[in-house]
């Protein structure tokens, strides 16, 4: 018998997707798996299939919440979990059929605290039926990690993700995520278990199907939620500094990109939205001109980024409805 591994997953209105989430977890070639859904205050028949997924499939668990947020549920399935090793996945995702023992393989042969794969996008069943038949790319090594190149490379270089990786639960303790948060919460959870951790293994196979699902929430125009994108960086900022204060110019311009993510959600409304919610786009431009402020932050844009700064923090309402125009009619 190998060590069980615990996937949970938190889920939230995913009637239509559910269920082929679980059979791909369901159907992984490694075989000491329990899965624990978190139904969190779902309004639709999401209910009706948990309590047939029970009924179907042995070693699965069922929380039910109300709704309190992704990081409450996957707290929530932490606590229930059992498994000498972790995972997440989204409800309208799926996993290969290899992830979990790629994953797990990776780990044990170099002995690192997390296994990390890639991922695919996928959005029809075609694409999903060819990703899932694809094997590794084995002329591509792994990469090892070290701790603080984890933070330079990968939670500063676009590695945020919580999901796509097995942990070890000793390492993730009494780690929990930080509850409150919708946007930027994988990455924070990752700075929580970061100064626990030696190293992690990044392996080339693409393990997770990522579904771009139109509904979702990153998709979604904008509300005061997405705030939480600056927040959570800037509060990943703090921590950080404290670790490696030379970092403050690299995670600053990762700071100035997330204004401008959420200046952009905050485009693509109407005009008439748009003045509805002036006082974020007040808060946008007032903190993108502080930061940019901080020496080297500037520099490490891309020339894109550094034409978009400069224009929001003169014109905001002329660079919002540029990207308005552009949009919709360019």
């Amino acid at each position: 018998m190998q060590p069980l591994v615990s996937v949970m997953v938190p889920v939230y209105n995913g009637q239509d997707y559910l269920e082929n989430c679980i059979k791909s977890i369901k159907e992984q070639t490694y075989p000491s798996i329990e899965i624990v859904i978190v139904n969190d205050g779902s309004t639709d028949e999401t209910g009706s299939v948990c309590d047939e997924l029970l009924q179907k499939y042995d070693n699965l668990q069922v929380i039910t919440m109300n709704d309190e947020g992704v990081s409450a549920a996957r707290n929530a399935g932490m606590r229930k979990a059992t498994g000498e090793y972790l995972m997440f996945a989204d409800a309208d995702d799926r996993l290969h059929p290899k992830a979990v023992q790629m994953l797990y393989d990776a780990l044990i042969q170099t002995d690192s605290d997390v296994a990390s794969c890639g991922f695919f996008m996928w959005t029809t069943e075609e694409e999903w039926q060819q990703e899932a038949g694809t094997e590794s790319d084995v002329t591509v090594r792994s990469m090892i990690l070290q701790r603080d190149e984890f933070l330079e490379k990968g939670i500063l270089g676009n590695d945020t993700r919580c999901w796509g990786k097995l942990y070890k639960r000793n390492l993730i303790g009494e780690h929990t995520y930080r509850e409150g948060l919708t946007i930027g919460e994988d990455m924070l959870f990752l700075l929580e278990i970061l100064p626990d951790m030696k190293k992690m293994v990044s392996i080339p196979f693409k393990g997770y199907g990522y579904y771009q699902n139109s509904q979702g929430a990153m998709n979604r125009k904008f509300s005061p939620r997405y705030m939480d994108q600056i927040a959570c960086w800037e509060l990943a900022r703090d921590r950080i500094l404290k670790m490696d204060y030379s970092l403050n110019a690299q995670v600053t311009s990762v700071l100035l990109i997330s204004i401008m993510l959420t200046a952009g959600k905050l485009a693509l409304l109407s005009a008439k939205e748009r003045k509805q919610n002036r006082k974020y786009i007040s808060v946008c431009r007032e903190k993108l001109k502080m930061e940019l402020q901080i020496e080297g932050a500037y520099e490490r844009l891309s020339g894109g980024y550094k034409l978009k700064t400069q224009l929001f923090a003169k014109a905001p309402e002329l660079y919002l409805g540029l990207y308005h125009f552009r949009k919709y009619f360019g």
